[in-house]
């Protein structure tokens, strides 16, 4: 009874029809309704907060005024999209939100139909609401304006990325009705940065101009006056008289889409006016709203990098409920982000590189000290390679730390600007392999099978954080060339981290158990559960470190001694470790029977890491079985 007193609006709705009967004027309590009870729900199941907060004004409109889920909202980062799923019959659900065969982490078409593309990264919105609004059109072209509206929700740093661009470019020159709207928060994760951040600072259009302009082509429209080709060309001209008036070019309003804004994306019955009016207009369209991340709840305001996702919490103090850390290991990617620093201050060359993540990977810490020599490109990855060869080709050594998933993006920049010319560019993969319950768009699967065949690539990945300190050092050494070094999400093993920086001879493994019969060969820090698992067993380990180059000398001793042979290893099977020792004992005369453990020929769903290895069975006791099946 005190929730349906507190919810006393939320509470009547379980879909957006029902959200279309209540009146304009009840819409602001209904969004502080909807900002609280996301606020309790991740209080005790951690998700992404302050993103979704920031939008709940937007989200209640766009569901208020258009027809979803037959109208499409396309949203981008996806981590924006709690209050839509709230909204879309998902609300009892939201309580196993990220949590193992629960809601998924980001909106999915396979979960509701009132999701309408996935989006578990960035900048995607734009091209694939633009390939729906011309799908529309050639289904059904006479009618589709009247039936279908298409919405793409950009912003939270997005914008920034390539791919977002390649969408604006073709939107003008592809005939559609989509709507683009700008959530410009000035924020990503930790803040946004480049030139677009302060164009859109900047960006100002005059609301009473937009609104005769509107009016205008109405009534030109209704006494048939405005054909497609007029249109355009007063679209062309108005912008020219603009420009001139105001001093002022407008990026958007160059490529032919219809500009407005900015305006206060949390005045929710001025959204829905403006939304409203922007419905029924022919043409692409862009409007630009200002919002603040985290808005509503002030903790979430004061400091967003911490409440993007902030772990539990209680709600009444905005206090957060961190685990005791004393005598536990640190996670790799600070044990990163200090070796960088203790790196950067020996060599000079050293200069750091991330899009968008220096709190997510660490590299803030070097940034505090050194700011000129750590740059965040933004949410764009293959950029952050390409600048970072860059610079490698002019004498600097650069660390690009991305996150594995994301790393995907910029495949060709590794292939086409770094490995071509051997430039000495060491890229840290963070979040490789299962990351838990970000689920299968942030699972850092595939870097060991898509890198491995690419030349002058070393590809490596330490057990724990005295070997990701060693190769780090290693890295940075003269010579070396393309360097990847992949670790996980989380803590490592060695409360004691810090050790002496020392090489490691590139392509050399190391046996930590001998043993006959089986050989349990391991890369990266599911070592560490291989060591559990053939503890009391007549097995023998090796720790593999490098997936390229692979130690020869170890292969030839493993291949000689050992009838059965099993690969461990964080990433997909096919193409990964166990495929590369099976293709160097095929080249090698060798026949052991070869078991290959790692992630399956399909994409791993969301949950604990710990819940996962066991589906997939690569945790310590499915090690343990496979050592003992003959």
């Amino acid at each position: 009874m005190e929730q349906q007193q507190e919810f006393e609006l939320l509470n009547q709705i379980q879909l957006p029809a029902d959200l279309r009967k209540l009146s304009v004027e009840q819409l602001p309590k209904l969004c502080d309704e909807l900002r609280q009870d996301i606020v309790q729900e991740l209080s005790v199941n951690p998700g992404h907060l302050a993103s979704s907060l920031g939008v709940v004004e937007l989200t209640v409109a766009l569901h208020y005024v258009f027809n979803t889920p037959d109208d499409r909202i396309v949203w981008d980062v996806g981590h924006q999209a709690y209050g839509h799923k709230i909204l879309t019959g998902r609300r009892e659900q939201f309580k196993t939100n990220r949590k193992l065969h629960g809601l998924r982490p980001f909106p999915s078409p396979e979960e509701s139909e009132y999701d309408s593309f996935i989006c578990g990264h960035a900048s995607n919105s734009i091209s694939a609401a633009l390939g729906m609004a011309v799908a529309t059109s050639h289904i059904s072209p006479l009618t589709s304006h009247l039936l279908l509206k298409v919405v793409s929700v950009i912003g939270d740093g997005s914008m920034s990325g390539g791919l977002a661009f390649e969408g604006l470019n073709n939107v003008s020159s592809s005939p559609n009705d989509m709507l683009i709207i700008l959530n410009d928060n000035n924020m990503s994760i930790d803040l946004s940065v480049g030139g677009m951040k302060q164009y859109l600072l900047g960006l100002n259009t005059n609301e009473t101009y937009n609104t005769l302009r509107f009016k205008a082509s109405q009534w030109l429209r209704a006494k048939g006056m405005l054909k497609e080709d007029r249109r355009k060309g007063l679209i062309r001209l108005t912008n020219a008289i603009k420009s001139a008036i105001s001093h002022q070019q407008n990026i958007f309003e160059g490529m032919n889409i219809r500009y407005f804004g900015p305006f206060n994306g949390h005045d929710v019955k001025e959204l829905v006016r403006i939304l409203r009016q922007l419905k029924d207009m022919q043409g692409p369209k862009l409007l630009h709203l200002h919002t603040q991340k985290g808005h509503g709840y002030a903790p979430a305001e004061n400091y967003k990098p911490v409440w993007h996702a902030p772990g539990k919490f209680d709600p009444e103090t905005g206090e957060l409920l961190k685990g005791d850390t004393a005598n536990k290991p640190p996670k790799f990617q600070d044990v990163f982000g200090e070796t960088l620093l203790e790196l950067a201050r020996q060599n000079p060359r050293i200069v750091g590189v991330t899009p968008a993540m220096p709190t997510g990977c660490s590299m803030n810490i070097m940034m505090r000290e050194m700011p000129d020599r750590t740059f965040d490109v933004g949410i764009a990855e293959g950029h952050a390679v390409t600048f970072s060869a860059g610079m490698a080709k002019d004498g600097l050594q650069p660390f690009c730390n991305i996150y594995s998933a994301f790393a995907q993006r910029a495949y060709d920049n590794i292939i086409h600007d770094v490995a071509i010319l051997r430039l000495p560019v060491v890229l840290c993969l963070d979040r490789a392999g299962l990351v838990g319950e970000d689920g299968p768009t942030h699972h850092g699967a595939f870097d060991l099978a898509y890198l491995r065949p690419i030349p002058n690539l070393t590809i490596c990945s330490p057990m724990d954080e005295h070997e990701l300190r060693r190769l780090m050092y290693t890295a940075q050494l003269p010579g070396k060339g393309p360097f990847v070094i992949r670790y996980p999400r989380g803590c490592g093993v060695k409360v004691d981290w810090r050790c002496p920086l020392e090489e490691i001879q590139v392509g050399t493994g190391r046996k930590l158990k001998d043993g006959d019969d089986v050989a349990v060969l391991s890369i990266g820090p599911y070592g560490n559960d291989v060591a559990r698992a053939v503890e009391g067993t007549r097995a023998a380990h090796y720790d593999m470190r490098f997936l390229k180059p692979l130690d020869e000398q170890l292969l030839h001793e493993v291949g000689r001694r050992f009838r059965k042979v099993i690969t461990v290893e964080n990433g997909v099977r096919n193409g990964g470790l166990g495929t590369a020792v099976l293709e160097w004992f095929s080249e090698h005369g060798y026949t052991p029977q070869v078991v290959r453990m790692g992630l399956p020929d399909a994409f791993v769903e969301h949950g604990s890491v710990s819940e996962l290895q066991k589906i997939v069975g690569i945790d310590a006791e499915s090690i343990k079985l496979e050592i003992s099946n003959d």
